[in-house]
């Protein structure tokens, strides 16, 4: 009986975490997925690229709104088995209030663990994927970032400026300035001007070209300039990318990486760490030290989370004082996920920020169960 009891209550409280967990998520995303749609219409991807990059954003939040989530699907389980009399059962087939608190206790530990290989493995990796289609992607729809009558420099190193246009898709004098660096030994960068009469957009497999038709070209490699005019020619836009970020954050990037950094910081060989994406120094070490943090120890904030939820039952529903009791426990909770998220800022900063963000839910919850066990004891 106590076994269907615990079973049945976990279960309700899962449901309900679900429910609200990707009902949040489904908000934020859709929010930061308008936010996104500048990919589209600025920096020239393909809807492909938008949605992917968009859909591959979903674990992070989840993984940032967990905690919060968590605390209030269990506050809410428990004050509706409260109010609906369900938690008199559990006392009456003989389960005691400790008893109940370490099954909560023992079933957020199992959300610690979740979040841990959420936020170490599966929420980088997914980022990490979304940023890869952002360093794969060319610009897909060059067409609808061309205006009329205006200078358009969304593609890096390479500024366009269309005349008119017609429903041909026929583009009408044509300026291109392309920068790009020479040879390494040459500091100063060479450019190329190009102007055209008339241009055509072609599509040949999943290259784009530009068909200039009409026009002069101008070089400058350092102090020389030469020119010369065309008929015809295809200038390639495959090869050009938009100015979106390609570069991986730091917690797009693998736990293991993050690791090897930290250990190299300590023993002052951080420079040794040879990786493209991550610039190992002391300008960096924070953010690692912070994103460590996040992923392996901010967890630790969920079973304190469930042992001050508990503090629930220690008034009765009939208790004149229950909702104002409850009132001011929600709003308590509350300001401790919003100290974890203020002390995880500062925790790779100093020592004392580390030394607060380590030891301050641990001591909490010890404080926090003791209390509870002599109040348990006492009402007995």
């Amino acid at each position: 009986m106590k076994k269907l009891l615990f079973t049945n209550f976990l279960k309700d409280t899962l449901k309900f975490f679900i429910l609200i967990c990707f009902s949040i998520a489904a908000i934020v995303w859709v929010v930061q997925a308008v936010g996104y749609l500048d990919f589209v219409t600025e920096d020239g991807h393909g809807l492909y690229v938008y949605f992917s990059y968009t859909l591959l954003n979903f674990p992070k939040i989840v993984h940032r709104i967990m905690p919060f989530v968590f605390f209030i699907s269990l506050f809410y389980q428990i004050s509706q088995y409260e109010l609906r009399n369900e938690l008199l059962i559990f006392w009456t087939v003989g389960v005691n209030k400790l008893q109940f608190i370490n099954s909560i206790i023992l079933y957020s530990l199992l959300f610690a663990f979740f979040q841990i290989i959420l936020g170490s493995y599966i929420s980088p990796m997914s980022q990490n994927e979304a940023r890869s289609y952002i360093r794969n992607s060319n610009i897909d729809f060059f067409p609808s970032l061309i205006k009329e009558g205006k200078f358009i420099d969304t593609v890096k190193n390479l500024t366009i400026f269309i005349d008119s246009k017609n429903e041909g898709m026929v583009y009408k004098n044509i300026f291109i300035n392309e920068s790009f660096d020479g040879n390494k030994k040459i500091k100063t960068p060479k450019s190329q001007m190009i102007y055209a009469k008339k241009g055509i957009l072609k599509n040949i497999g999943n290259e784009k070209y530009l068909e200039l038709n009409d026009g002069k070209i101008v070089n400058k490699n350092n102090k020389k300039i030469n020119n010369f005019s065309f008929k015809k020619i295809d200038f390639d836009l495959t090869q050009y990318q938009s100015k979106t970020t390609s570069f991986p954050k730091i917690q797009e990037l693998e736990s293991k990486l993050l690791i090897k950094c930290l250990n190299f910081h300590i023993k002052n060989k951080k420079h040794e760490l040879k990786n493209k994406y991550l610039r190992c120094n002391d300008g960096s070490i924070i953010h690692v030290k912070e994103e460590l943090f996040k992923r392996f120890y901010k967890p630790i904030y969920l079973p304190l989370l469930a042992l001050l939820t508990c503090l629930i039952i220690l008034i009765s529903k009939e208790n004149e004082k229950y909702n104002l009791y409850k009132v001011l426990l929600f709003t308590i909770i509350i300001l401790l996920i919003v100290t974890s998220e203020i002390s995880l800022r500062y925790a790779a900063i100093n020592i004392f920020g580390t030394l607060f963000f380590i030891f301050f839910p641990i001591t909490l919850f010890l404080i926090t169960y003791v209390y509870l066990v002599q109040k348990l004891r006492n009402n007995l």
